[in-house]
């Protein structure tokens, strides 16, 4: 019987401004089923993460001024993939047609008898004025607007382009002092109004607003890649159309010399990029606390949990729960596996009836909540010590059962119940270890130094970390040297710990041992920087 071969097929989409929130829902869902990824420099880290984890990632660079792949090299492995049967996604920030070079590898696709699809995005040429309060039409400013590119300054008919009431110019950082000319000397006035959006719709955007003839002097030293720059009249609107929330300083009326950035965000972690480690497949909501907070957050799994290499010894104490005085469970972990082989056996929490639990920390309660259970314990300071110090009732004679990670667990806590006289019965419920691999959007954020913040909240993610950082270090470099000028955060004492082991030192760490103690000491560190 013949085998039917899968037909390959070329999506090539727009990214929008960057936020994974601007994704088409059909770009989104491209991204979730393709098998290779092949995208720009400018396309935001966030993106790389919807894809599934065996997707191919191919970073094909096309920064301006900065090394990438020939198109030549594009419309090859795009051609390549296909011809394989693969679904290839072609992400471009913005909209694929609108400066986005489409056209030669469309051409190279049709000459292979590939199959391909044009998937639209917002274009920042769109976007960019809009996240700045600034409307390109308006029914007496502004009648009409163009959108160009000024990435060639040279070809442009700046006299007909000087006649318009508003210009969106993308690819224009590098060449304002040009783009200022060649505007004053085709006839617009040094009192139009500029604006210049870099970084628009993510958490580093910034805004200036100026004057043609004092923009130059105001932003002079200063980085506008990747910027999209709006000239004339409408800019002034921006004033009127700005959220309520946003303190917007005006560049035209300041009197300060130099030109900060506009946008005094009440979310205190914008401009921060932060690498959260973190489980394989745990939640996301660390992650997303800080994105609300305005921080770019990229990601990490540097621990994969799964069973025991034996179910042995948890099975026994299962199966002798009356015998036991206490539980103590000290992470969800172990709370879902104690649970998971209660079940096995047939058992249900009233296996429970006559023992007590103590937890460490509220969201280790919170989890135990899941199973209709009500801890009889939680110790003021979320950290194992303070459970010792704490503890409700004498220890002595007591037997207590630990379900914990088979290797690496909380020695101490064992030892000091041992020393007020429990007798304490230590069993594996699950196991913990390095994953094989730094995801891609990780790894180039690292390399490339784009990292504000790591944030860790065990001792084990730190020790992961290390491992899986030493793998993608160059020869004449150490994980010190990477991680320099980087913000360590630890969500408590027994992770800074490991942290002052491997890195030498800890820069943030939690007064309250939670993601929220977390989440509140970066907000203060980052008002504080």
């Amino acid at each position: 019987m013949t085998k039917i071969e899968e037909k390959g097929k070329v999506y090539l989409v727009g990214a929008g401004p960057g936020d994974v929130a601007y994704l088409t829902v059909k770009a989104y869902n491209l991204l979730d089923a393709a098998q290779v990824l092949v995208y720009d420099a400018l396309v935001d880290a966030q993106l790389l993460q919807c894809v599934p984890p065996d997707c191919l990632k191919l970073d094909v660079g096309k920064r301006g001024g900065k090394p990438s792949t020939t198109q030549v090299e594009i419309n090859k492995l795009l051609v390549k993939y296909c011809q394989q049967g693969k679904q290839i996604v072609r992400l471009k920030s913005g909209d694929p047609l609108i400066f986005g070079r489409c056209t030669s590898e469309i051409e190279a696709l049709k000459a292979s008898g590939c199959d391909f699809e044009l998937i639209p995005g917002i274009s920042s040429a769109l976007a960019a004025p809009l996240f700045a309060g600034i409307p390109l039409t308006d029914p007496v400013l502004s009648r009409c607007f163009a959108v160009l590119t000024a990435h060639e300054p040279e070809v442009l008919d700046w006299e007909a382009l000087s006649r318009l009431e508003t210009l969106v110019i993308l690819m224009g950082g590098q060449h304002l002092p040009e783009i200022v000319q060649q505007l004053v000397q085709h006839g617009r006035s040094h009192l139009t109004p500029i604006a210049i959006i870099r970084w628009a719709g993510t958490p580093r955007q910034q805004i200036w607003t100026a004057q043609l003839g004092n923009i130059l002097a105001q932003t002079t030293g200063l980085s506008l890649s990747p910027a999209v720059i709006v000239v004339g009249e409408v800019v002034g609107l921006h004033k009127y159309l700005q959220p309520e929330k946003i303190d917007y300083q005006d560049s035209t009326t300041a009197q300060t010399p130099m030109l900060n950035n506009l946008f005094a965000s009440s979310e205190p972690l914008t401009g921060k990029t932060i690498l959260v480690t973190r489980s394989v497949g745990q939640s996301s909501t660390f992650s997303d606390r800080l994105m609300k907070l305005g921080a770019t957050v990229i990601e990490m799994p540097t621990l994969e949990i799964g069973p025991p290499s034996s179910w042995e010894a948890l099975d026994d104490a299962i199966a002798h729960l009356s015998q036991f005085d206490w539980l103590i469970l000290t992470s969800s972990n172990g709370i879902d596996y104690f649970f998971e082989r209660l079940i096995a056996q047939g058992k249900d929490t009233r296996a429970l009836a006559g023992v007590k639990i103590a937890v460490v920390g509220e969201k280790t309660a919170n989890s135990l909540k899941q199973y209709s259970l009500q801890a009889d314990f939680i110790p003021p300071n979320f950290v194992a010590d303070s459970l010792i110090e704490n503890f409700p009732e004498e220890l002595n004679g007591k037997k207590v059962l630990f379900p914990r990670v088979e290797s690496g667990g909380r020695e101490v806590l064992v030892k000091e119940l041992t020393l007020k006289g429990a007798k304490v019965i230590e069993v594996a419920a699950y196991q913990s270890c390095c994953p094989n691999s730094v995801p891609p959007a990780a790894e180039l954020a690292i390399q490339n130094r784009k990292v504000n913040v790591i944030t860790f909240a065990s001792s084990k993610t730190v020790q992961f970390f290390y491992q899986l950082t030493e793998k993608i270090l160059s020869q004449s470099s150490d994980v010190s040297q990477l991680l320099e000028g980087v913000c360590i955060a630890s969500i408590g004492p027994q992770t800074s710990k490991t942290c002052h082991d491997l890195f030498g030192r800890v820069d943030v760490e939690a007064q309250e041992y939670t993601l929220d103690g977390l989440t509140q000491a970066l907000v203060t560190w980052a008002i504080n920087s």
